[in-house]
């Protein structure tokens, strides 16, 4: 759950503002938001804002939020997301309560609202097909046409919606309208379809409904039941809310949502269409909904994201009234910062070298002492095994070091983190003049990596101790594109700036022992690497594989700064 630090640190928005003035003036006792997903895909990032937002300030006003799924379109929806969802707004910190609702809970209901919009003269079955309809609209510049079955009366309206509800027409051959004003400069307003046929098997109400009634008809009468007093959407809807407020008031209803419209959440080098997040799912550019790439919410815990860490996001960029960008780094500073107070340290060797310190006694094994947290003594030690032969990382050694390289090159001393000061005396290479491995002496009086004399040392690397290694995969994820916009250029599509080094798989790392009891929930500071948890789906006991999260800085923003 949010804690109350996190909701009094959230700054007043124009909604929160809009909220408290509400509830000042007595307009309302309390309030009631809702948070309404579409059961037709996996949710994202951008629903992660609304989901804050919705439930966030229904927390700080000790309110209700519904969840609701607006299952209207039984083509595109299946329980597989249904359960997908509730399980990611359960892991971001919320909790619906008894607050559980389909629109599907309404359809007889809404079918009831849609039988007095035609007896009132306000709705009519219209045979147009669909690019017939479209044609009538008009433009943002030229009224629509009347369609030629606008002027049926109430009883062949009546008697044609109960032919549409008995299935005797074909999907696509009528559709019930509203019956509002084709010359309305708001287009939503051109008599807006209201029900459609499908002949398809829904996920709940199984065959009863052939017709399925439109979002925009279904939303706010949802709303309107459920005495949702605050119905926060993004600005996509923001023309939409006349329709909204017509159905409501033309309907009479007996209490009246106010829609409230904010921008949505666009971050740089990612898309979060529904469309083409599907697109990369089943044409296999991605694993799947959860792969750690996609700014899914299955994506981003899979990768080891925290739901404090996006909690934390979401409150920095705020609410807005205007479309605007997001970098990526703000959002994976936010997982930085919370990762760096939270995470223990660990060694983890990702490209390694073998040192073997020749005047180290074989056979020999000794434990270190460790801090799991240097800044966070609370979060204790640890006890590391050291032994003759150890792994550096390829990257800390130099045979021909330039004077300003602090770690480890021939005849240069370093500081083995928490063990001893070591010296390069010699360099093995293959038969391709690889280095390969590395002879080294060590200071027996520099235990714990201090010089007994008080000599300087200014290399410090880290290490494991070769006969102990955990053997494990480590997957190195990049952002998923390479354009900073990647929907932005109108002659390619979005998958033309797929980054083809958006995932790198080290088969063979060498980390410390201890992370074999690693769980999925862990998160680890491979110490100088960045941070890294354990893949709750590919890991295996034999063969355990450890993502990493987020580097420990963000190196997209210094290859921009060197390209400016």
């Amino acid at each position: 759950m949010t804690t109350e630090k996190e909701s009094a640190s959230k700054p007043l928005d124009f909604i929160r503002q809009i909220i408290t003035e509400d509830l000042a003036s007595g307009k309302h006792q309390t309030i009631v938001t809702r948070f309404p997903p579409e059961p037709n895909g996996f949710l994202h990032i951008g629903h992660a804002k609304s989901i804050c937002l919705n439930f966030g300030v229904a927390v700080e006003n000790n309110a209700t939020c519904h969840l609701r799924f607006d299952d209207t379109n039984p083509d595109k929806e299946s329980t597989e997301y249904v359960e997908s969802i509730k399980r990611d707004v359960r892991w971001l910190g919320f909790d619906w309560g008894p607050h559980l609702y389909y629109a599907s809970d309404y359809f007889d209901q809404l079918h009831d609202f849609a039988i007095e919009l035609i007896k009132i003269g306000k709705a009519y079955v219209c045979h147009l097909s669909g690019e017939e309809t479209r044609a009538y609209r008009g433009t943002l510049t030229e009224p629509g046409k009347e369609s030629p079955y606008r002027h049926r009366t109430v009883e062949e309206n009546l008697a044609l919606f109960v032919q549409m509800r008995n299935g005797d027409f074909e999907e696509g051959t009528c559709v019930l309208r509203a019956k509002i004003d084709m010359a309305s400069p708001n287009i939503v307003l051109r008599d807006p379809v209201l029900y459609r046929i499908l002949k398809s098997s829904h996920h709940r109400t199984g065959d009863k409904w052939c017709i399925y009634p439109m979002y925009d008809f279904t939303h706010c009468l949802s709303d309107m039941l459920e005495g949702i007093t605050h119905s926060l959407c993004t600005l996509e809807f923001e023309n939409n809310r006349a329709l909204y407020d017509w159905v409501l008031d033309t309907l009479h209803t007996p209490n009246h949502p106010r829609q409230i419209e904010f921008a949505r959440l666009n971050i740089n080098y990612t898309v979060t269409s529904k469309r083409k997040l599907l697109q990369l799912v089943t044409e296999g550019h991605v694993s799947g909904w959860d792969d750690p790439r996609m700014l899914t919410i299955s994506g981003l815990r899979r990768r080891g994201y925290t739901p404090a860490a996006i909690r934390s996001f979401c409150s920095t960029i705020g609410i807005g009234k205007r479309e605007s960008w997001i970098d990526m780094g703000v959002l994976e500073n936010a997982v930085r910062d919370d990762l760096n107070q939270a995470a223990r340290r660990v060694f983890g060797v990702l490209d390694p070298l073998k040192i073997v310190i020749t005047n180290y006694p074989e056979g020999q094994t000794e434990e270190v002492i460790a801090q799991n947290h240097p800044q966070n003594p609370a979060m204790g030690e640890r006890l590391v095994p050291f032994s003759r032969e150890v792994y550096i990382e390829q990257s800390d050694f130099m045979e021909n070091a330039p004077k300003k390289f602090f770690r480890l090159s021939v005849g240069r001393e370093v500081r083995l983190r928490y063990a001893y000061l070591i010296t390069c005396q010699e360099v093995i290479k293959d038969d391709q003049g690889k280095v390969v491995e590395l002879r080294c002496t060590y200071d027996p009086a520099s235990q714990g990596g201090s010089a007994p004399d008080g000599r300087k040392v200014k290399g410090t690397i880290h290490w494991v101790s070769a006969p102990h290694v955990l053997r494990a995969e480590v997957r190195l994820y990049d952002r998923l594109f390479t354009a900073e916009y990647p929907d932005a250029d109108k002659e390619k599509s979005f998958k033309d700036f797929l980054n083809p080094d958006s995932l790198t798989a080290l088969a063979d790392c060498m980390l410390e022992p201890g992370l074999a009891q690693a769980h999925s929930d862990d998160r680890f500071q491979f110490e100088r690497l960045g941070y890294f948890c354990l893949d709750p789906v590919a890991s295996t006991p034999e063969k355990p594989v450890f993502n990493r999260i987020v580097t420990l800085r963000d190196s997209w923003a210094k290859l921009n700064e060197s390209h400016e």
